[in-house]
C-alpha cells in the first residue's frame, strides 16, 4: 500500500466519523432539551428531522458541486459546513438550535452523497471492503456519540449544548485529514468531467426509484429509532440512563452487520437474500418492543436484532449506489437522488411518531406504523436488489423502441 492510498483511507475514515455523531448525539438528550427549552414532543422530534430535510434539499445539489469544484473540494466544504453548524447550535438558544442543526444537515448531506462516488473512483476493485470500512467507522462514532451524550452532561457538567458542541473536535480532525487530498485536484476534476455522460436520465429509471425507496424507508426506521428508542424503552419501565446506553448498544450491536454486508453484497449476483434477512430482523425486533415489558434482558435481545437490521440496511444502501452504476459520476448521481428523496421520506418518521405519541400517550400505534414500513421496505428491497444497472435499463428500453 503506497502513501497516497493510506492517506486516502485515513481521510475517508475520518470523514465517516463525522457523518452521524452530530445527529445521534441528540437522541439521548431529547428529553433534557425539551424540558430546558419548553418545547413539545413534536418539536423535539423536529430536532432530528431538520437534518433529514436538509439531506433531502441538498443531496441533489452535491453531485453538481462535485462537477464544478471536484469531489475532493466538495467533501472538504461539506465538512467545514458541518463544523459551523455544530458550533451555531451549541449556543443553547431555541432558534440557533434549529438553524445550526439545519446547517449540520447540509454539511452531512454533501459528504453522505459524495463519499460513495469517491470510493468508487479511488477503490473501484475494493469498493465492497472500503464501503464496509467507512460505514463501520460511521456507525462506530454514531454509537460513541449516543453513549457519551448523557455522561457528558451529568459527569462533566457540560449541559446539553456543551455535550453537542463536543463533536466539533472530530470535524476539525476530519478537515485536517482530508486537506492533503486537495492537492492535484484539477487533474481529477478534468477526468471527472470527461466521464459525466450517463447514457440516460436517472429520473426515468424504475431501478433508481427502487433504490431510492429502499434508502428512504431504512432511513425512516433508523432515524425514528435514534430519536425515540430511549423514550420507548423508558415507557417500558427502563431508567433514563439505561435507555441512553441501550441506544448506544443498538448501534454497537449493528457494527458486525455493517461491516460484513457490503463485502457479501459485492460477491453476490443479487442482494435479495440479504434484504430478506434484514426485514426478518426488523420485524421480529419491532414486534418484541411491543410486548417485552420491563425486562432488560429481553430489551437487549430485541435491540440486538434491531441494531443488526439497521447496520446491514444502511451499509447495503450505500453499496447499492456503486453496484447499480458503472462509474463514480453515476454513483454520485444515484446517491444524490436516493438520499434526496429518501431522506425526505425519512424525515416524516420522527415527527409522525412524536405527533402520534403526543395524541395517544402510547408507543403502540407508532410501532405498528413502523412494522408496516418494514413490509414496504421488503417490497422495495426485492426490486432494488436485482442484478441490473440504472442506465443499462434505459439503454435497453431505447433499443427496443
Amino acid at each position: 500500500m503506497n502513501k497516497k492510498t493510506l492517506i486516502a483511507i485515513v481521510a475517508i475514515v475520518f470523514v465517516a466519523f463525522n457523518l452521524r455523531p452530530a445527529i445521534t448525539s441528540v437522541g439521548p438528550l431529547v428529553g433534557i432539551i425539551r424540558d430546558d427549552l419548553g418545547i413539545t414532543n413534536s418539536q423535539a422530534g423536529f430536532i432530528t428531522t431538520v437534518p433529514l430535510l436538509a439531506f433531502a434539499c441538498f443531496s441533489i445539489v452535491a453531485p453538481i458541486l462535485a462537477k464544478k469544484w471536484g469531489i475532493e473540494w466538495a467533501i472538504f466544504l461539506g465538512l467545514a459546513t458541518l463544523f459551523i453548524g455544530i458550533l451555531l447550535r451549541s449556543f443553547g438558544i431555541s432558534s440557533m438550535l434549529f438553524i445550526g442543526t439545519a446547517i449540520v444537515g447540509v454539511g452531512v448531506a454533501v459528504c453522505n452523497v459524495l463519499l460513495p462516488g469517491f470510493v468508487k473512483q479511488k477503490f473501484d476493485r475494493l469498493q465492497g471492503v472500503m464501503t464496509s470500512v467507512y460505514t463501520t467507522s460511521m456507525s462506530l462514532f454514531a454509537t460513541i456519540a449516543s453513549g457519551l451524550s448523557i455522561p457528558l452532561v451529568f459527569n462533566f457538567n457540560l449541559e446539553w449544548n456543551g455535550s453537542l458542541a463536543t463533536w466539533s473536535i472530530i470535524a476539525v480532525i476530519g478537515l485536517i485529514c482530508w486537506a492533503p487530498l486537495l492537492r492535484g485536484t484539477n487533474a481529477n476534476l478534468k477526468k471527472e468531467r470527461s466521464s459525466q455522460a450517463t447514457g440516460g436520465k436517472l429520473w426515468h429509471s424504475p431501478l433508481a426509484w427502487q433504490v431510492t425507496a429502499f434508502m428512504g424507508l431504512q432511513s425512516m426506521l433508523y432515524y425514528s429509532m435514534v430519536t425515540w428508542l430511549p423514550e420507548i424503552v423508558q415507557a417500558n419501565g427502563i431508567p433514563i440512563a439505561t435507555a441512553g446506553m441501550l441506544l448506544a448498544y443498538m448501534q454497537l450491536s449493528g457494527l458486525p452487520m455493517t461491516f460484513i454486508t457490503p463485502i457479501l453484497a459485492t460477491r453476490m449476483q443479487n442482494q435479495r437474500a440479504i434484504i430478506v434477512v434484514i426485514v426478518f430482523f426488523y420485524f421480529f425486533a419491532m414486534s418484541g418492543l411491543l410486548y417485552i415489558g420491563d425486562s432488560l434482558f429481553a430489551h437487549l435481545f430485541f435491540i440486538t436484532l434491531l441494531g443488526g437490521a439497521n447496520g446491514a440496511s444502511i451499509s447495503l444502501s450505500l453499496v447499492l449506489f456503486n453496484l447499480r452504476t458503472r462509474s463514480a459520476s453515476q454513483a454520485s448521481q444515484l446517491s444524490g437522488m436516493a438520499q434526496s428523496f429518501g431522506y425526505l421520506l425519512a424525515a416524516t418518521g420522527p415527527i409522525l411518531l412524536g405527533s402520534i405519541f403526543d395524541f395517544t400517550g402510547s408507543w403502540f400505534i407508532p410501532l405498528i406504523i413502523l412494522s408496516l414500513v418494514i413490509i414496504i421496505l421488503l417490497i422495495a428491497g426485492l426490486f432494488a436488489g436485482r442484478d441490473s444497472y440504472v442506465f443499462s435499463e434505459q439503454s435497453a428500453k431505447r433499443s427496443v423502441i
